[in-house]
């Protein structure tokens, strides 16, 4: 994969490498690549312009950000002025942004330059990145697989070496899910830690912005550029500046490592056996695994399911062809078309408390149970995801590429923060651990994902 981003960043600052030498080379690596890989909609036409304007700065000794000089993927969903926000529909295929998301502004002001929109699931509706309508996604360390979803071209992109971190979001594990099946470091915020200002909603309670990366050090740098309050927003946590990236060689001697047995039950044996090697690594680096008990976990799917749909549905009402586009039940996809069918049935008065009230409650269940679960322990620990990625095109029923999500979407619905490093490979596809969190426990989460990186 080449330089590390601790590496990348000291040839840029040191002069060795030029910030449009940096984005050339990403973009004649897009050029040779995503005919096959699909990991771009559009590429910025200023890139190259914005990289020469970094150099300057850099030339004239003046202060640049942590970002400075780095090529920058962002998820087609997010706002990035003058260029097109489609969330890879036709609904949106022409819709220019006018305007900078917040984390882009960040990301701005932090010296990245922004190289292009990475492909996606339409709308972020799928777990496979096979339901964009620019077409499916490849997965580079593994092809002919899916990349994993609704993220796919930003893992994609990082996994295939063509930008240095890219944005993606989160809504049931969206960046964990295809960093899992790429190979690469994802992480899922606390929410309300990242503004969301800027971001075309899947569905608004559960959805986080989030760093993709090569290698924990970038996913740390990126997360704390983005990170912190944005008094524009209500659901924006009060949080303080964060610093993550110069404590994660702290190592995780007395760490807490919580593991529970409903992952081993949710899970195939090829994936969990790679996932217990893991475990094994963090507890010879002086890691305390400790049993917890989460007992509730498997009714998480369909609690999430059905808050998502109602919430897609009510997000969806604006796409009704007047000002944004056209309007969407008119050109969207099967799965894009299916959320908002179920979500229009489940926020109807007759079904609200039958289906909708009884998610919530499942919601505060897993709250509950995480919270308990994290209070003895620092972390807790397992698979990303319960199988390995299916082959493209494969036909999946609606429950069986729903069934992707089964470890990821507890987080969300606990609003917690969690991370994906890959713990190994089975039948030569990697392997993702995902690293769970308190609020706020980004530190922790990162530190772990560091120290099992560290011993590969």
């Amino acid at each position: 994969m080449g330089r590390g981003t601790i590496e990348k960043l000291g040839a840029i600052q040191q002069g060795e490498l030029s910030a449009t030498e940096n984005v050339q080379q990403a973009l004649d690596r897009i050029k040779k690549l995503d005919k096959k890989i699909k990991a771009f909609i559009e590429l910025n036409p200023n890139a190259l312009a914005e990289a020469e304007a970094v150099d300057c700065k850099l030339k004239r000794g003046e202060h640049m950000g942590k970002l400075a000089g780095l090529t920058i993927g962002i998820k087609s969903n997010i706002n990035v002025k003058g260029l097109r926000a489609t969330c890879a529909s036709r609904t949106l295929e022409n819709y220019v942004s006018p305007y900078d998301a917040e984390v882009i502004r960040r990301v701005r002001d932090a010296g990245g330059i922004i190289v292009g929109m990475n492909n996606m699931d339409e709308f972020a509706c799928g777990s496979s990145g096979e339901t964009s309508s620019f077409g499916p996604t490849d997965n580079p360390v593994a092809p002919g697989h899916i990349p994993g979803g609704s993220s796919s071209g930003s893992a994609a992109a990082i996994a295939a070496g063509m930008c240095d971190i890219c944005l993606g979001t989160d809504t049931g594990g969206a960046i964990r899910n295809p960093a899992s099946h790429c190979g690469v470091v994802g992480i899922r915020p606390t929410q309300g830690l990242v503004p969301a200002h800027g971001l075309i909603e899947l569905a608004v309670s559960f959805d986080q912005i989030g760093p993709l990366a090569p290698d924990v050090y970038g996913a740390a740098l990126m997360l704390e550029t983005i990170a912190g309050h944005n008094p524009k927003e209500c659901t924006s946590l009060d949080s303080p500046s964060v610093n993550y990236s110069d404590k994660l060689g702290i190592g995780i001697e007395n760490i807490r490592v919580g593991t529970s047995s409903k992952f081993s039950e949710l899970t195939d044996s090829a994936v969990m056996g790679v996932i217990d090697g893991a475990v094994e690594k963090l507890h010879d680096l002086g890691a305390e695994v400790v049993e917890v008990e989460l007992p509730n976990l498997e009714k998480s799917l369909s609690a999430y399911y059905v808050i998502m749909f109602a919430e897609f549905f009510s997000a969806t009402r604006k796409f009704d062809g007047r000002k944004y586009g056209r309007r969407i039940e008119e050109v969207c996809g099967d799965e894009v078309l299916r959320r908002i069918t179920c979500g229009d049935y489940i926020s109807r008065k007759d079904q609200h408390d039958r289906h909708y009230k009884r998610a919530l409650q499942v919601r505060t269940l897993m709250r509950r149970e995480f919270g308990e679960a994290l209070n003895k322990v620092d972390v807790i620990v397992g698979p990303t995801v319960p199988k390995l990625p299916h082959q493209l095109g494969t036909k999946l029923s609606p429950a069986e590429m729903y069934a992707y999500d089964y470890l990821t979407s507890p987080i969300n619905l606990a609003g917690i923060c969690a991370g994906t490093v890959k713990a190994g490979e089975a039948s030569g596809i990697p392997v993702g651990l995902q690293v769970q969190g308190k609020v706020l426990g980004e530190e922790t989460v990162l530190r772990v994902m560091r120290a099992l990186e560290a011993v590969k």
